[in-house]
């Protein structure tokens, strides 16, 4: 197993398991969200760029959620 693998399963088992852990608190649904930057830097990196630009979108949405969670701006955004 290479490096890039390595970081690649150490990115989506990360995210996986801050995942089922969401409901606990919101600072898990941070840490979802930097799990998902990882896994788009392991798309990217791997040259997988459709999977690092998805990834990249449930970074922006899990942010989201985590700053709803913690009781940030409840006004809808349109």
């Amino acid at each position: 197993m290479d490096a890039l693998t390595a970081f690649g399963l150490f990115a989506v088992t990360f995210m996986l398991v801050c995942y089922m852990l969401e409901e606990r608190a919101a600072c898990w649904t941070l840490l979802f969200a930097l799990g998902c930057l990882l896994g788009s830097a392991y798309g990217f990196l791997q040259g997988a760029w459709p999977f690092g630009a998805v990834e990249l979108i449930w970074f922006v949405v899990a942010l989201r959620r985590w700053w709803m969670r913690r009781g940030g701006n409840r006004e809808p955004l349109a």
